[in-house]
Parts: structure tokens; sequence; C-alpha cells
């Protein structure tokens, strides 16, 4: 009996899968996670958790964030301000 394919693939990545993921340590992304910061994770049972749209999704808002990336937050599209001059009297 042939093997049947994979119809789908899981939703859910162990830390070290998701560390992997995203290109990073899983050292880095624990440490993340101890301070609440980078992608949102859950715990199923005794395992640490993230969802892979999850995860697509803070990448998304990563990019968002990096000037870099977003025009609007390009510094160098800013509006030219002068210096305020005071002088003494």
């Amino acid at each position: 009996m042939p093997a049947t394919p994979r119809t789908h693939e899981a939703a859910f990545l162990k830390l070290p899968k998701a560390a992997e993921y995203l290109g990073i340590s899983p050292n880095t992304l624990y440490v993340w996670r101890q301070r609440r910061q980078g992608p949102p994770s859950f715990r199923m049972g005794r395992r640490v958790m993230y969802r892979i749209s999850t995860l697509n999704e803070w990448v998304s808002l990563q990019e968002q964030a990096d000037s870099r990336s977003n025009e609007k937050l390009n510094p160098l599209n800013r509006k030219v301000t002068r210096r305020v001059t005071y002088r003494s009297a």
C-alpha cells in the first residue's frame, strides 16, 4: 500500500523549530519568551508552542515597525525643520 501524501502541515512549532523557522537561535527565542518579548507563544502541556500563522504576523509587524521596510517611518522622508536659535539679551 503506497504512503498517503500529507495533505496538511503542522499548524504549531515547538520552540527549537520556531527558532529555526525565524532564523534565530533557540536561546534567543527562549530569552525573548522569558522577557515577554518576541512572537506570542503558549504552553501545550509541558511544551512551549508557536502558531505558524502568528509567527508570520509577528514578522510582518516587525517589518512595518522598521524604517528600512516602511517608507512612512523613513527619517529621510520627513519635512525639514529649522533649529530654533535663541539670542541672549
